[in-house]
């Protein structure tokens, strides 16, 4: 197979608020058009259950019962997406369907993405490539972050030094070197605490456009202590759970509801400043939910020795990226390209990764070189 094809990349990520959706067309190497996208928030039931078992992933059986009731509901909600979205397409070939973390643990080998792929692949009629990160964990990799080789394929031709940004619910960067070398990592929080913090505070899931931050004072001592974490010193590759900083929000709890906005905003921005590289990035381009953000985009541009703009200012869509990502990740799997690489998620080697699934198909398309899983 090494035609382009039409495929819906599909994000539901650590913020946990709904699913995004995108059609490119691509051979896994070049993206050759950008199609139509959506985003489907969540209900606030779903997102709560959902959030509610962030906390106990660690010790729940993946046939646990508010496990398989929150995959059926994610996934019948990303079913929803492909269809409002195939109306616009024809034909789509293929889903990228990353799924929802709710546990990352690369020490113990362990990450896990919920969403019933089988389901979505009979639902849809469609096949459908998942499983994108534990081949690269059970290797020894990070896992994460797997946008680099995206953002790579977007910027071919750019000048570098280069950074792409992404702030979700986890932070997560790519450097793109003048000798073509490739360097990613999760830098520290990116909008989960300040959505949890917003949301126990002003009963809104997010501090919109930054407005409870920007009227609080940073409490410099609290922020410094947080930044003794010794997963700032550690170099890149490197990578986090969506809790892995939860303790943060014990230590803002004495503040003002501003002032601990404000500090938790600047946390995520010190933590990104704190990355190293190889050489400084000549321009930064952020991407995700944080670029609407105007206390993280001025803090930033503060913070780091380098403009820091939108990845719109390139003509991207900052909000169907990563969505798009998974689309073109999964047309790397079925051309087993690498999902992996030493500077990128600190796997040993450049391997490949992902499952197919075929559950809703009859006859397979002559482009399926790889065996289905389930059929």
């Amino acid at each position: 197979m090494s035609r382009p094809l039409n495929v819906i990349g599909l994000m539901s990520g650590t913020s946990l608020d709904g699913v995004d959706a995108a059609v490119i067309r691509t051979d896994g190497v070049t993206v050759f058009e950008h199609g139509p996208s959506l985003s489907l928030p969540y209900d606030t039931d779903l997102r709560l259950c959902a959030r509610t078992l962030l906390d106990r992933a660690a010790h729940l059986a993946p046939d646990a019962p508010e496990v398989l009731d929150v995959e059926r509901r994610l996934t019948e909600r990303h079913v929803e997406a492909v269809e409002a979205l195939r109306i616009q397409t024809d034909p789509v070939d293929l889903i990228g369907f990353h799924g929802q973390t709710i546990y990352h643990a690369p020490a113990l080998r362990r990450t896990w993405q919920i969403g019933d792929a089988t389901l979505l692949s009979r639902e849809t009629q469609l096949p459908v490539v998942h499983d994108f990160r534990s081949a690269d964990v059970a290797a020894g990799g990070e896992g994460a972050p797997l946008a680099p080789w995206y953002h790579a394929a977007l910027l071919q031709n750019a000048p570098r030094p280069v950074a792409i940004l992404n702030i979700g619910g986890v932070a997560n960067v790519t450097f793109l070197g003048r000798n073509s070398e490739i360097i990613a990592c999760d830098t520290g929080p990116g909008n989960a605490l300040m959505d949890d913090w917003a949301l126990r505070h002003t009963g809104v899931a997010c501090d919109m456009d930054g407005a409870l931050a920007r009227k609080g004072q940073i409490d410099q001592a609290i922020l410094d202590t947080l930044l003794t974490d010794p997963y700032f010193s550690r170099p890149a590759p490197k990578s986090l759970d969506r809790q892995s900083f939860i303790a943060a929000l014990d230590a803002v709890s004495g503040c003002s509801p501003a002032d601990g906005a404000a500090t938790l905003a600047a946390f995520t921005i010190a933590a990104i400043a704190r990355t190293r590289f190889p050489e400084e990035p000549a321009v930064w381009y952020v991407c995700g939910g944080g670029r609407h953000n105007p206390a993280l985009m001025e803090g930033l541009q503060k913070a780091l020795n380098a403009p820091v703009r939108s990845g719109d200012s390139l003509g991207w869509n900052g909000d169907a990226l990563e969505a798009e990502c998974f689309g073109f990740l999964a047309v790397r799997v079925l051309r087993q390209l690498p999902l992996s690489a030493p500077g990128i998620t600190g796997a040993p080697g450049f391997l490949s990764g992902g499952r197919l699934t075929c559950a809703g198909l009859t006859t397979l398309p002559r482009w399926i070189s790889l065996p289905d899983e389930d059929s």
